[in-house]
């Protein structure tokens, strides 16, 4: 699948030759003069990347990053004029993954890229299989053993128990677990994550009604346990 780069830099030139390149290298490219406009230009073109130039009008790569954060998680990569080793800090502790100074040339900026987008995609990437205590859960083949016994699960179960166990000892509430079963648009209503989890834990549970696996958050919702107990 082609990746879509958002280039964000005050100077048309640039803009234009890099775009060029990356076009070259098989990306497809999107364009913005500073980060206001680069704000506008993510939330409708969803980049796998971004080239962020630090100083610019209207916005600053900065303000930028602070802003973009709260709505997407496409990784950054600085493209800055200064030297300073404390700009370059600073961009990374706001969240920038990498940086390239100007100038810079276009097979270590490809590179640079490549590498980022590489590693981006690695930590995305769910485990194929999860083993939480006694439980194993393989995503490919949608198995479910307990103890080295199959567990036969219905979707809706079976992907609750994938979430949960992705992030043990993470509380997620009733909605935030519907939502992730019937999307955005859902009619249903939170007390059906209640009904789940109830076969859920009737099949996985040694003692259902004192889970040791997946337990509930009172006033929140459910988690896996990190460390159940024996």
């Amino acid at each position: 699948m082609t990746k879509t780069i958002l280039v964000v830099d005050d100077k048309k030139n640039l803009r234009l030759m890099v775009q060029q390149y990356l076009t070259q290298e098989g990306f497809r490219v999107v364009l913005a003069e500073n980060g206001r406009e680069a704000l506008f230009v993510a939330r409708h073109e969803k980049p796998d990347l971004i080239l962020l130039d630090i100083m610019m009008p209207e916005m600053s790569g900065y303000d930028f990053i602070r802003t973009y954060a709260k709505e997407g998680e496409a990784p950054i990569i600085l493209l800055t004029a200064k030297l300073e080793e404390a700009d370059k800090v600073l961009g990374l502790e706001l969240g920038a993954d990498d940086y390239v100074t100007k100038p810079f040339s276009m097979r270590e900026l490809v590179a640079r890229i490549r590498a980022v987008l590489r590693r981006a995609e690695k930590e995305s990437r769910p485990a194929a299989v999860l083993r939480v205590a006694d439980i194993v859960l393989d995503q490919t083949s949608r198995l479910v053993k307990v103890k080295d016994t199959v567990v036969d699960l219905t979707p809706s179960e079976f992907d609750l128990l994938a979430l949960l166990m992705g992030s043990p000892g993470r509380a997620f509430s009733r909605t935030e677990l519907l939502d992730y079963l019937q999307g955005n648009s859902f009619e249903g209503v939170e007390r059906t994550i209640d009904v789940h989890i109830r076969n859920l834990r009737s099949k996985i549970e040694p003692e259902p009604k004192q889970p040791r696996y997946v337990e509930t958050v009172f006033g929140v919702g459910y988690r896996f346990c990190s460390e159940p107990a024996a």
